[in-house]
């Protein structure tokens, strides 16, 4: 957010910054409400759409087609091991993923190229 951001949008942020964990739009709207602040879904929306932008938080797209975000831990480009059961994360980075991108982007000659990388499963504690 480069502008100074609005009372909504910093709690929000606080909001998100206070789980561990990945949560829906709707999710932290409801937790924001239920907290007293007043906060529309709208809003909410924009901002997590504005942090996931500038890298502050973490999206991803869960199987069912639901975009949950997350605090990032790290600053730099990395993936995730998320557990379908109880939703731990673990970010993760991918050297060989990255090579095989690079090369497969090159070889089709495309260019300034992005990707995402979600791998999902259970963990160790389910």
């Amino acid at each position: 957010m480069s502008r100074k951001p609005t009372r909504q949008q910093t709690a929000v942020a606080e909001q998100l910054a206070s789980r561990g964990d990945f949560v829906s739009a709707q999710q932290l709207h409801a937790a924001l409400t239920a907290s007293g602040a007043s906060v529309g879904l709208a809003t909410v929306y924009r901002t997590l759409q504005t942090m996931a932008g500038d890298g502050t938080v973490d999206a991803l797209i869960t199987p069912e087609g639901e975009t949950i975000y997350r605090r990032c831990e790290t600053t730099g480009h990395h993936h995730h091991l998320v557990c379908r059961q109880c939703g731990r994360t673990v970010e993760v980075e991918g050297p060989a993923v990255e090579q095989w991108a690079d090369r497969v982007s090159s070889e089709n000659g495309f260019r300034d190229v992005e990707h995402t990388l979600e791998i999902f499963g259970v963990c160790a504690e389910h």
